[in-house]
């Protein structure tokens, strides 16, 4: 729904939360006006929760907030990232790609790189121990679901002997870039495509004066460990929450608003992450 030109959507079932639904690409500058909207529109959710965007990391505003940890990785050139911002190991990676054949370069979206995407998509139903929401997909739904946004993306693709093996599509988000899909072909894992695909990001932000590279979420596992090797860091931003009802002033008391989530100790979390991981696995298998 639009509300005072922004998307709203409405996630959960208790506490319902509306927020933008372009929050990466969006600013709220006038949240108690945008409030007061909501309230006025009476849409059927119980809390608003929006957050500031980098580079804007002190909070700006007097509502109730909790830290949203981002990976984020500040460039001040190419050569600072390669030289200070990542060891040995990870530059040993990014030579090894290129040593062993793949080719990274800047893509069109036609149907050969459709094709390739599909392929890549539909190579293994699990992915990082969860099921993968693009396996199963053809190549007309791939083409029309991921043409939504190619007015702010970029595609560049890794490439062995003339296959696309994988894929970044590269969001510009304003203040910062967003690696909006990064994948690759867990057969062809072992020359490194996603390290190099992450060097040429690098190279095309810093061509183009992109003061940040923004990869989503902090999160933990594996991919976080990739994210820290390629010079990502940690950095909190503030996220607010606003009741807009009685259901949710008693929700965020009782620490709802992050689901289930926000009642579960963490220990009790990573269990459980890892026994799905370790169930979709058995399955794939």
């Amino acid at each position: 729904m639009q509300i005072a030109g922004h998307e709203i959507v409405i996630d959960g079932k208790f506490p319902k939360i509306a927020r933008l639904a372009d929050e990466w690409y969006e600013d709220v500058i006038d949240p108690e006006s945008l409030r007061k909207r909501l309230l006025e529109e009476k849409i059927n959710a119980d809390i608003f929760s929006f957050w500031q965007r980098m580079p804007d990391i002190e909070p700006l505003f007097d509502y109730y907030r909790e830290w949203e940890y981002i990976a984020a990785l500040p460039i001040k050139s190419y050569d600072h990232w390669w030289k200070t911002k990542i060891k040995s190991r990870t530059r040993g990676l990014v030579r090894k790609a290129l040593k062993r054949g793949i080719v990274i370069r800047e893509c069109e979206y036609d149907d050969e790189f459709v094709k390739g995407m599909t392929d890549i998509f539909n190579e293994t139903p699990i992915r990082q121990g969860k099921p993968f929401w693009h396996f199963g997909k053809d190549f007309d739904t791939v083409k029309r679901e991921f043409s939504r946004y190619l007015f702010r993306e970029s595609l560049i693709g890794a490439f062995y002997e003339g296959e696309l093996i994988g894929f970044v599509m590269l969001a510009d988000a304003g203040k910062f870039a967003l690696p909006g899909q990064i994948i690759s072909k867990i057969q062809h894992r072992n020359k490194a495509p996603n390290n190099a695909l992450i060097a040429k990001v690098v190279e095309i932000c810093d061509q183009r004066k992109i003061p940040y590279l923004i990869y989503f979420y902090w999160g933990d596992g594996n991919l976080s460990e990739f994210k820290r090797r390629c010079g990502f860091e940690k950095i909190g931003l503030p996220r607010y929450y606003i009741p807009l009802n009685l259901n949710g002033r008693m929700a965020m008391k009782m620490k709802l608003h992050h689901g289930i989530k926000g009642v579960l100790p963490d220990n009790m979390i990573s269990v459980l992450k890892n026994i799905r991981k370790s169930w979709n696995n058995r399955k794939s298998s």
